[in-house]
Order: C-alpha cells, then sequence, then structure tokens
C-alpha cells in the first residue's frame, strides 16, 4: 500500500491517491486530473475509484472527468443527491481494492452529507481516516458553508450540534495510530484554526485539537460558530457544480478566447488587471479591477467576481494567461472568461501617487479604508479612525466612503489594498483614490 498526497498551494487543498496491487483510489481530486494520471503511469497502475467526502464548495473536482475517461466509479454519499452515476457509499458500506479495504463513516457537520474514510489495510487494522472536512489538522470544518435564506442561524447551529457528535461518536474512538489526512491545511476557508501540518494522527489531535477536548454540546457549538472567516461568493456555485460533475479540464480551458494582444476591449465590460500594482498604477483600463496573480489569485478572484458575472482577464506576457485561466478553471471560472488578453487598448487610467510623509504629518487630511476582515481590524487596528470594509465586500459597499477628502486604502501586506483601491477608484470616479500598498508596513499596530 502507497498514500500519495497531492497539494495545491493556493487553495490549501490536499488529495489522495491510495495504490495497492496496481489499482489506485482518488479522494477529493482536484480540477485537474493530470497529476493523478502521472502518478498512475509512474506506477503501472490504473484508476479505479474516486470519492467524494462531499460536494465541495471552495474547489471543483475532476470526479466526472475520471469517471468518464477511465470508467473509475465514483463513491459519494446518497444524501449527496449527486446527478452523476455514481454508487452510494455512506455508514457501513465499504469495498476492497487490493489489499485495502475503504470504509464509509457518516461525519456531518461540516456539510449534513459529509462522509470520512476509513481505510483498513490487509491485517483488516485501522490504518488511515480520510476526513475531508471533517476533522483538519488543529480544527474541525466549519459548520456555515450550507445555509439557506430564512433559515440561516438554525442551520448552522443544527450542523454544529452534528460535528459535535461526529467527534464524540466517530472520531473519539479511534484508535491513537489511526493516521489522518485531511482534505485542507492552513489558508482554507473551510476552517479557522488549522495547522500547517499537512498530516496527524489521532492522538495527536486528541490531545491538541480543541475539538477533543472534553467539552459540553453548548460550549462546543458556541466555539465553533464563533470566529469563522468570510464565505467567498463562489463557494455555493462551487457546490453546485460538484454535485453535477464538471466539464473535461482541458477541453475546459481551451475554449477560453484569447484576444490579439492590444485588442479593445467592449465599453463597460468587468475588467480583472491582473498585472503587479505599479503597472497598473503606471496605466489600465478605467474601471478594471487589479487582483494581482498571486498565491491566492483564485480565492480573491471567486471572493470579488460573483458567479453570476462574466469577466475579461490581464495580464502583461501570454504565459501568465495560460496559468491564470488554470487558476480560474480551479474553482470553475473559466466559464465565465469572456475573453483573456495581454495588454489590451485603453489603458489610459493612472493610480494616484502616494506621499506618505504628507500622510504622516496630517492623517486627520485622509480617508482611511481598512479592506482587512473584521477579525483583524478589531484585533489589530492600525488607525483609529478607518472605516473597515473588508475587500470582499467593497463592490457592495464602496458608496459608503465619504468623499471629501483624499481616500487612502490599506490591508496589511499591500495586496488587498491593490484590490481595493481600484474597486473604489472605479465606484467613487470623482474622488481621489490612494493606495497604501506595501507602505503600510511601517506602522505600528495600535496598543490595546
Amino acid at each position: 500500500m502507497n498514500i500519495q498526497q497531492f497539494y495545491d498551494e493556493g487553495l490549501a487543498h490536499a488529495s489522495y491517491a491510495i495504490l495497492s496491487e496496481g489499482k489506485i483510489a482518488l479522494v477529493d481530486p482536484g480540477r485537474n486530473p493530470q497529476p493523478y494520471y502521472d502518478f498512475a503511469e509512474a506506477n503501472l497502475a490504473k484508476i479505479v475509484a474516486v470519492i467524494e467526502t462531499h460536494p465541495h464548495a471552495d474547489f471543483v473536482s475532476s470526479h466526472l472527468e475520471l469517471y468518464k475517461n477511465d470508467d473509475a466509479t465514483i463513491y459519494v454519499s446518497k444524501l449527496v443527491g449527486a446527478e452523476y452515476p455514481h454508487v452510494g457509499f455512506d455508514e457501513g458500506d465499504s469495498f476492497q481494492m487490493g489489499k485495502v479495504t475503504f470504509h464509509s463513516l457518516h461525519t456531518p457537520g461540516h456539510s449534513p452529507d459529509s462522509i470520512s474514510i476509513l481505510l483498513k489495510d490487509e491485517n483488516e487494522k485501522d490504518h488511515a481516516l480520510f476526513s475531508g472536512d471533517t476533522l483538519f489538522i488543529g480544527d474541525v470544518g466549519r459548520p456555515d458553508l450550507r445555509e439557506k435564506a430564512g433559515n440561516m442561524t438554525a442551520q448552522r447551529e443544527e450542523l454544529a450540534k452534528m460535528m459535535y457528535h461526529t467527534v464524540q461518536d466517530k472520531l473519539k474512538p479511534l484508535a491513537d495510530d489511526v493516521l489522518v489526512f485531511p482534505a485542507h491545511g492552513a489558508g482554507s476557508l473551510c476552517g479557522k484554526n488549522l495547522s500547517d501540518a499537512r498530516q496527524s494522527i489521532i492522538g495527536e489531535q486528541r490531545q491538541t485539537n480543541w475539538a477533543f477536548n472534553d467539552l459540553d454540546e453548548k460550549t462546543f457549538v458556541d466555539s465553533l460558530l464563533q470566529g469563522q472567516p468570510y464565505i467567498p461568493k463562489y463557494f455555493g456555485y462551487d457546490v453546485d457544480m460538484n454535485k453535477k460533475g464538471a466539464p473535461a479540464y482541458q477541453r475546459s480551458i481551451s475554449q477560453v478566447s484569447i484576444w490579439p494582444e492590444g485588442a479593445t476591449l467592449p465599453a463597460e465590460a468587468l475588467v480583472i488587471d491582473t498585472r503587479n500594482n505599479l503597472d497598473f498604477a503606471a496605466g489600465h483600463i478605467p474601471g478594471a479591477i487589479n487582483i494581482m496573480n498571486g498565491g491566492k489569485f483564485e480565492t480573491w478572484l471567486g471572493s470579488i467576481v460573483g458567479p453570476e458575472e462574466k469577466f475579461f482577464l490581464v495580464a502583461d506576457i501570454a504565459a501568465e494567461l495560460e496559468i491564470l485561466i488554470t487558476k480560474a478553471a480551479k474553482i470553475g471560472y473559466e466559464q465565465l472568461i469572456k475573453g483573456a488578453v495581454v495588454n489590451p487598448a485603453g489603458m489610459t487610467e493612472k493610480g494616484n501617487s502616494f506621499d506618505l510623509e504628507a500622510f504622516k504629518a496630517n492623517k486627520e487630511q485622509f480617508t482611511i479604508v481598512d479592506t482587512r476582515s473584521r477579525d483583524e481590524h478589531a484585533t489589530a487596528p492600525i488607525f483609529e479612525a478607518a472605516i473597515n470594509i473588508p475587500l470582499q465586500e467593497l463592490r457592495e459597499r464602496a458608496e459608503e466612503i465619504p468623499t471629501g477628502k483624499p481616500i487612502l486604502v490599506h490591508c496589511a501586506g499591500g495586496y488587498r489594498s491593490a484590490a481595493g483601491s481600484s474597486i473604489v477608484a472605479g465606484i467613487l470616479k470623482d474622488a481621489e483614490i490612494l493606495d497604501f500598498s506595501e507602505a503600510i508596513k511601517e506602522f505600528q499596530l495600535i496598543a490595546h
């Protein structure tokens, strides 16, 4: 038996290949199936099974493509209501592959249809738990991603209660030496206290994970519901896509329209300019949003742009466009790209220059907007008078910002303020908008 982890840094997503006797089962595969094909080829093996622990919200899976290309059986809980060919895989169900056996545990809490996969070795000994978004290293999955309008609080509380009983009834009884392989690591928005570690054992989690503490149900529920990160706009879209099954990866990204360099984009088009903030400030299409190509590009794209919108991608070189399209595809957004173009015509708008010394001398002459999260703003304040509007809310709330003074937009390091200042400039067209950028690092947190 061989277990191989595949880790996507951008989405902090872990998927797995389990190899036994020339056969491979995948758990929670990402959108691009090629890494799994490469692994299979290197091991002279065949992908025969794909297990989905639940319909993921933060990435699109390749399960349907793997079924169509390899005739791999998809195993998923019947509670998902999957619209693709599959085998129901619920509490008490199991299947053998080579010398190992996969057992399904119903582990609701993150979602009502979540399962975890208990892998048993050739001696029927519990070997590893593929815990999906149920158990993370240091945390458990958030319970608020599957809410419905009109019953939001009740549903998240109900799921949090389910998670309590999942921990008590399904996770705590496992042996200390059982390996834990979660679907996410630090940086994921599917939990709040995820460790940098990529794997663990149950015994370690029993000692270090707060969810394993001796808590009553109410204390557990209150702790789980408190301080969860924001929910990106794309999450519901990905849940639905994963229930249906996504189109084939390579075919879908090849259908993105690449426009000629220097092409003129349609007036009033939504433009996502991915160049660095200095190039953006030197010249960009009026109204463009500057989401720089960085480690979390796909998450911020799906947080700022809704799945009902179409947009154009702008980069400074063709090779960058290819990377951006693949990143967009990880969340299913390649289907929303109307066109991708290098240095389009009409980049006439320039950013305003920021005089740091003038600001230091006269802070009261600026309206300061903090684009960090509410938790960051509350626990690590930088400017007392700052207005906190998290980046993912700026397009909807920019008009709340007073325009009588120059508007100075900041974050923690410069990435979010580049996007934020471009959003505000596109909405408050007559105001003077400034990007604090990396200069924010010169300022100390206000002491409490």
